[in-house]
């Protein structure tokens, strides 16, 4: 991955301490992901007034900005330097910290990673086999990427462990910083050290929720004070990809409210005029997928489905997604962009629903697989597009798929 291949163990050690001594050894080391502008943001987290970590890039010492200000639920600050994406060269107090190659040839794919504590639905938060985003990101980490994409909902500790419940029980929740330490940075740790991200916003990320922590930690775009359940979609053209990254966390699934669908047929219709060859959309909510459990028979996300009718691009082959929780990989042939979701890094899975046979807005799906499994998604770069491999928990081979234009064939 450019300059940056230096020995795993190694990689993690010097990254964990690359900061110091403004960051506290119990918080996360930098890490770099990409901004809504194209350019690589390093960001920190130190104690409220420390000074920020020395950042250079190809030699170039650039100053930092802090994102926000203390306060009762993040009693910390961020700290962001952005570089530009061509660096070939980055440090953070001296360590190396990942870099974009010139050609991206492995990604690592997946959402809806967090630990769901929300009224009724609860999982153990101290068990790996009920929440293994841990273990996922150890061993997506292994693997070495040149950039990872998570495709939304990183924060689902909206509520307190039931009282004897000893398999969440201390867990923190509310949109705070040590919800979000122990739901996000925590088990992302090792993933965060050896790759930049692309951050997808998901609907656990709307300011009823997630929001004051996604904004503050996580957002794309320059720090804001406020708080917004909709942000306008980017291009992000690197490493020989053409991403477009759409905020839908607001998009009702099964409704199509006019103002909504309107407001995102603006955002997207320009964009998508503009769209590369072999463009990817990435939005949270599938904009083709099949619904399970007491919405089984019913199809998402309308909203999108609506916004964009009229609108997809004959460059556009594939829709990233996750919000639903499982592997689902659907091909509808030439006329439409495949769909492919990731949901199932850590959050409670759903009960699949058969692809064969099915329609979604009109259109049959030509081939399709749904799996109800915890793991990671690998694509890496062949001759005829990509190829993917689905991995579990333990690593096992769960699925192989080629992506070639809009083919998706997984097995």
């Amino acid at each position: 991955m450019g300059g940056f291949r230096r020995p795993l163990a190694g990689l993690v050690l010097a990254l964990s301490a690359m900061a110091a001594p403004t960051v506290a050894a119990d918080w996360p080391a930098p890490w770099v992901e990409l901004a809504a502008d194209g350019t690589l943001s390093v960001r920190a987290v130190v104690a409220p007034g420390a000074a920020c970590p020395a950042v250079t890039a190809d030699d170039v010492a650039i100053a930092a900005v802090k994102r926000g200000a203390p306060d009762n639920n993040f009693p910390v600050e961020i700290c962001e330097v952005r570089a530009p994406v061509t660096t070939a060269q980055l440090t953070v107090s001296g360590g190396a910290a990942p870099i974009l190659p010139a050609q991206v040839k492995r990604i690592i794919v997946f959402g809806d990673t967090g630990c769901r504590l929300e009224g009724r639905a609860i999982q153990d938060c101290r068990d790996p086999s009920a929440w293994p985003f841990a273990t996922v990101a150890a061993r997506a980490a292994a693997k070495r990427p040149d950039l990872v994409i998570h495709l939304g909902d990183y924060y689902y500790r909206v509520s307190a462990c039931p009282a004897g419940r000893a398999g969440c029980a201390g867990s923190p929740h509310g949109d705070n910083w040590p919800s979000w330490k122990a739901d996000f940075f925590d088990p992302a740790a090792p993933l965060l050290a050896v790759a930049p991200w692309v951050m997808v916003r998901g609907n656990h990320e709307l300011c009823r929720r997630g929001g004051r922590g996604w904004f503050r930690l996580l957002d794309p775009y320059p720090a804001r004070t406020d708080c917004v359940d909709r942000t306008n979609p980017y291009w992000l053209s690197l490493g020989g990809l053409a991403l477009l990254i759409f905020d839908s966390a607001d998009a009702d699934d099964f409704l199509v409210p006019p103002d909504k669908v309107a407001a995102y047929a603006a955002q997207l219709a320009p964009l998508l005029a503009t769209a590369s060859p072999h463009a990817w959309l990435l939005t949270h909510r599938p904009v083709w997928g099949l619904s399970s459990g007491p919405f089984a028979g019913l199809t998402v996300n309308l909203t999108e489905q609506a916004a964009l009718r009229g609108h997809i691009p004959a460059n556009l082959d594939l829709v990233l997604s996750g919000h639903l929780h499982d592997f689902l990989a659907y091909e509808f042939g030439p006329e439409r962009p495949a769909q492919l979701i990731v949901g199932d890094a850590g959050a409670a899975l759903y009960e699949v629903v058969n692809p064969a046979g099915a329609e979604i807005d009109g259109m049959p799906i030509r081939r399709g697989v749904a799996l109800e499994r915890f793991g990671y998604f690998v694509m890496e770069r062949s001759a005829a597009g990509w190829d993917g491999t689905l991995f579990g928990v333990d690593d096992a081979v769960l699925a192989r798929c080629r992506i070639a234009g809009r083919s998706l064939d997984c097995r």
